[in-house]
């Protein structure tokens, strides 16, 4: 498995954008609302699984090392933060966007929504599952399932579907050109 320097830098630059995207934020009181998830959907989307998947692991990697780059800060005990979950759910919506798109031949709004949404149900299943586990387990509180779908879902689901039209839009025009120029993956 050798990766171009190309694709190293292209890996590295989602991870940027992914790390830049925490930081253009709305806190609001549990899981604060951030771009990263137009930046890992695209990671998926114009790398292909594999390298999307990579970006998101490094974007996490740095973060755990140290770097504050993610939406509160960064090192390892952050997987004790309840919205830790999510960072894990866009390693998954990348590859599953990825995979999902790298394989389409003909490129349109109808078929680029669907990979988009199933990236953003990856990110809800594991961020909400993890948010209710942490605050069960580690910190103590009793949620209830519903409590931490209140609490890590319903306030940003509106907002994140139309990120995710908003995405589908763009990769009409920009996935096609990608490929011409040879940057974007397809199989």
């Amino acid at each position: 498995m050798k990766i171009q320097t190309r694709d190293m830098i292209l890996i590295s630059m989602f991870a940027a954008l992914t790390a830049i995207g925490a930081f253009i934020k709305i806190p609001t009181p549990i899981v604060p609302f951030t771009l990263q998830f137009i930046f890992c959907a695209y990671a998926g989307m114009f790398l292909g699984s594999r390298h999307g998947l990579y970006s998101q692991l490094l974007y996490v990697g740095i973060g755990l090392a140290g770097i504050p780059i993610f939406a509160s800060g960064g090192g390892l005990t952050y997987i004790f933060q309840p919205t830790f979950g999510y960072l894990l759910g866009f390693m998954g919506c990348s590859y599953i966007v990825g995979k999902l798109t790298e394989n389409q031949k003909q490129i349109s709004f109808k078929s680029m929504l669907p990979p988009v949404i199933a990236g953003l149900a990856f990110v809800y299943l594991v961020g909400v599952s993890y948010l209710y586990m942490i605050v069960n387990l580690y910190m103590g509180k009793a949620m209830s399932i519903q409590a931490a779908i209140a609490a890590g879902f319903l306030p940003y689901i509106t907002t994140d579907l139309l990120q995710s039209v908003l995405i589908a839009a763009t990769a009409v025009y920009v996935v096609p050109a990608l490929r011409r120029a040879g940057y974007a993956r397809a199989k």
